[in-house]
Formats: C-alpha cells, sequence, structure tokens
C-alpha cells in the first residue's frame, strides 16, 4: 500500500512540473540545461558566497587548533646582539677613596644564544636547554674576553600559579570538534537557502503559467459569452464581469511573469550562474515516506551537532575561570633551577676548555598580607558564575530537546498532507473542468466559475508549498542532527582539503 502511494505522488509530481514546463508561457527552451534540487545544492556548496564564508570561518578555527598543538612541541630559539658598537663616556668609581671620574668606553660586543624550550603542560613548568656566547672587543685596551656556557639546562616551576596550557589541552580540542560540526551545519544552512531559493522559482513559475492558462481561458470564455449575449442567452452584468476577469487576468499574468525573473536572478545569483536564461528547473520527483523516531533523532544530535561541544566549552571556560581566581589567591611560590657549564677567556679556544660548573636553584615567592576581601571575592563571583552557567546549559538543552520533538511531530506529518495536497489539486482541476464547460454550456454563472477557477488554483499553490515545506524540514533536521535520513549515514566532510 506505502508502495502504491509513493508511486501515485511521484507520478502526480512529475505531471504536475510537466505541465509548468509546457505551453507557450514557459520561460526556456526545452532543449535548455536541466538543474535538480540536488544540483543546486551541489552548486551552492561549490560556489556561493555562504559556502565560502563557511570555508574560511572554518580555516580560522583549523589554524588556531595548530597553533595550540604547536605550543604543546619543544620550541627553539636563536637569539643575538650583534655589532652593538659604544663609545662614549663612563662613570667610574675609585673604591679607594669614592672619587668618581669619567673615562672613554670604547666597545664592541656581540652574543648570540640558541635554547630548546618545551612547556610541560601537565605541571605547567618551563624546561629550558641552552647554549651562549658573548664577545666583547675594547679597543682602548686592545684586548677582547669571551664568555661562554655550552651547555646551560633551566627548569621554572610555578608551585601555584594557574596553569593556562593545561586548560587550553581540555578546551580546544573541544573548540576544534566543534569548528568542524559548526562548518557542517553551515553547509547545510547553505542548503536550506538554495532549497528555498529553488522551491520560490518553482513556486512563481506555477503561479506564471497558471496565469497564463487563466489568461487564456478568459478570452476564449468572453468570446463565446459575446456571442451568446447576441443571442441573448448572457446578460449584460455577466459580459462585463467576463471582461473584467479578463483584465484582471492580464495584470495578474504580467505581475507573475516579474515577480518569476525577480525569483529567478535571487536563486542563479545566489548559486553564482550569470547565463541561465536556457537552465530548466526539474522538481524532486521522491517524496520518501519517513517516519522518524524522536529518541532516535535525539541521539543522533547528541552524537553529531555542535550543541554539546559548545556547551562543554562553555562549561570548560566557567570551571577554568574559577581555577584562575583560586590559583591566583593568597601564597605565590615559584622555584628556579639552573645547572651548567661557562667559561670566561681571552680567546675562542680558551673559552670552551676547563669548563666550570656552576648550579642554581632557589624559591621565591609573594603573599598579600592583606586585601580586603578582592581575592576571595574574585573566587565567589566566578563559583556564582560556574552555577549560572550549569543552570543556562540545562535549560538550553531542554529547550534544545524539545524543539527537536515538535519538529519530527512536523515532518512525519508532511508525508501524509503531500498526499492529500496532491488529491486535493486533482479533485480542484477536475471540478474546474466541469465548471467550464457547464459555464460554456449556460449552466452556470460567471461567479460559479470564477470560485471553481480560485479552489483550482489555490490547491495547487498548497500543494508546492507543502512539497516545499516538506524539504525545508526534511534538511533542518539533517541540519539538526548531521545525518542523512535517507542515505542512513551520518555527514561528514574532507576536512584536510579544505586547508590544503
Amino acid at each position: 500500500m506505502k508502495t502504491s502511494r509513493t508511486r501515485l505522488l511521484r507520478t502526480g509530481i512529475q505531471l504536475l512540473f510537466a505541465l509548468l514546463l509546457a505551453g507557450p508561457g514557459r520561460m526556456v527552451a526545452r532543449t535548455g540545461q536541466e538543474m535538480t534540487l540536488d544540483d543546486a545544492i551541489r552548486r551552492s556548496h561549490e560556489r556561493s558566497y555562504d559556502a565560502m564564508v563557511a570555508r574560511l570561518v572554518f580555516l580560522s578555527q583549523y589554524w588556531s587548533f595548530r597553533s595550540f598543538k604547536a605550543e604543546l612541541l619543544p620550541e627553539i630559539n636563536l637569539t643575538g646582539d650583534l655589532a652593538q658598537f659604544n663609545r662614549s663616556m663612563v662613570e667610574t668609581r675609585n673604591f679607594d677613596d669614592g672619587r668618581v671620574s669619567y673615562v672613554e668606553n670604547n666597545t664592541l660586543a656581540n652574543n648570540l644564544s640558541l635554547s630548546i624550550d618545551q612547556r610541560i603542560a601537565a605541571l605547567g613548568g618551563t624546561l629550558s636547554l641552552q647554549s651562549y656566547l658573548y664577545r666583547l672587543d675594547q679597543f682602548s685596551y686592545d684586548s677582547k674576553i669571551y664568555n661562554s656556557q655550552p651547555l646551560y639546562l633551566s627548569y621554572r616551576q610555578p608551585l601555584r600559579a594557574f596553569n593556562e596550557l593545561k586548560w587550553l589541552k581540555k578546551t580546544e580540542p573541544v573548540r576544534y570538534e566543534q569548528a568542524q560540526r559548526t562548518y557542517l551545519e553551515s553547509m547545510e544552512d547553505v542548503t536550506l537557502k538554495a532549497v528555498e531559493l529553488f522551491f520560490n522559482v518553482l513556486s512563481a513559475q506555477s503561479a506564471y503559467q497558471q496565469s497564463l492558462t487563466a489568461l487564456g481561458d478568459r478570452r476564449a470564455l468572453f468570446e463565446t459569452a459575446k456571442k451568446r449575449f447576441e443571442l441573448g442567452t448572457v446578460e449584460k452584468s455577466e459580459i462585463l464581469q467576463l471582461e473584467l476577469s479578463l483584465l484582471n487576468a492580464e495584470v495578474a499574468a504580467n505581475d507573475n511573469r516579474l515577480a518569476l525573473e525577480g525569483e529567478r536572478f535571487d536563486l542563479f545569483s545566489y548559486l553564482r550562474i550569470a547565463d541561465y536564461e536556457n537552465i530548466n528547473l526539474l522538481p524532486p520527483t521522491d517524496v520518501p515516506e519517513l517516519l522518524l523516531n524522536i529518541p532516535a533523532v535525539c541521539e543522533k544530535a547528541l552524537a553529531n551537532s555542535s550543541h554539546v561541544p559548545g556547551q562543554r566549552v562553555d562549561l570548560l571556560e566557567a570551571q577554568k575561570s574559577v581555577a584562575q581566581a583560586k590559583a591566583n589567591k593568597g601564597l605565590q611560590m615559584e622555584l628556579n633551577a639552573e645547572l651548567g657549564f661557562s667559561r670566561t677567556a681571552n680567546s675562542f679556544r680558551d673559552a670552551y676548555r676547563r669548563l666550570q660548573d656552576s648550579e642554581i636553584i632557589g624559591l621565591t615567592f609573594s603573599m598579600p598580607l592583606f586585601d580586603w576581601g578582592v581575592a576571595k571575592g574574585k573566587v565567589k563571583m566566578a563559583e556564582a558564575d560556574l552555577e549560572a552557567v550549569r543552570t543556562q546549559l540545562e535549560q538550553a538543552r531542554e529547550t534544545y530537546l524539545q524543539d527537536l520533538r515538535m519538529s519530527v511531530l512536523r515532518f512525519n506529518s508532511l508525508s501524509g498532507q503531500c498526499r492529500n495536497a496532491l488529491r486535493a489539486q486533482e479533485i480542484a482541476d477536475e471540478r474546474y473542468g466541469i465548471t467550464k464547460r457547464r459555464f460554456e454550456a449556460g449552466n452556470i454563472t460567471v461567479t460559479d466559475l470564477n470560485t471553481a477557477q480560485q479552489e483550482y488554483e489555490s490547491a495547487r499553490a498548497q500543494y508546492i508549498n507543502l512539497l516545499k515545506t516538506f524539504w525545508q524540514e526534511f534538511y533542518t533536521l539533517r541540519k539538526a542532527t548531521l545525518y542523512d535520513w535517507v542515505a542512513r549515514r551520518s555527514l561528514t566532510a574532507d576536512f584536510e582539503s579544505l586547508v590544503f
């Protein structure tokens, strides 16, 4: 039974839009290029400005994530001061009598430092391995001195400070996951825009074709009525009413033609197609009879959409603020340790001989004795913000799931509504044909004919609008779940190809 209904629905759609492509009012040649809804969607993904913006936004998030990953790797740095020439008078003091005098300083200094730095995410410290060389030329004394540190290992460890890198390891992967899903949802927004514009053209095309058909009928009926008036079988008021209907039909046909041109321009501008005169739109002929399960839709939405990682990021940021406020409160301590070898000599070769070892270790601290409760207030404020975020996220989750449930209920009713609308159109079409023949035979009035025509036009417009609503709701649910319910697969993208 379901198969026969689907076949009936498909046949009805094909017959309906075959009428749009035939007759004197069609806008393009039959031999023109054909474009289906899938073609329009694919073109919008490839060429539309909205799709380009979605890719650029994703690229920004991608490089942000790449920068974070680079921070976890060792960093190699080369720094130095070259050709630092200094010729000036400098102050000196005699240590025996304290007398101050000025002597000429005429020097050239050069230094280079090569370091490998590694941040320790788990501890928040920084480990550095360095090699350093300094040379000072004193021209006034015709001498030079070298200071070398061939190998120098240092470690800096904050003991109670806020560990930024540790929290970045929690938030950044989730942000990147959210960015991937947001990109897919943005592309589904592009799809929805293409669907809307595509059906706007089909609706305008149907209205224009109807107006041309109505105009032809009104002309034929007006000519018939004039002959019947000469025979005395039609009153003058009916002739005037038919003439008025003919004038209104001419106005409607012109308005609908302009509206169709505008809708076609909007669609093909969005698809970035300049020459579209010979492009023929083909409507989707398959309306799948899908009956979606609410728990399954909610499960897919929570597993695939950007809603969950977005909420996780918000919660982590609030927790991060609490941790930072607590870490900045009270005693602050930092451990510094250095171990290496050094040598000072008058020649480059001697600067690397008979190295002397050096060890430095120390602990620095700072502690506010009284801050008037500033630090405590920041902690309490961060904790209150965290609870507010938790409450808001819980409410947002319930609203999100409720909206999904309502969307599923609306979608599940659309397939049956499309069948009913198709049957209503067939009935209205048949009734209009019968009414027109009865009017030609002189059995009914012009008012009855106009009523039948309005019902036919209304039924036809309602059917196209229901088709549009069906596909809009389908792609809305596909965006919400990032899951194709016809192909039975999750939506994905080749993210690497977006970058390179």
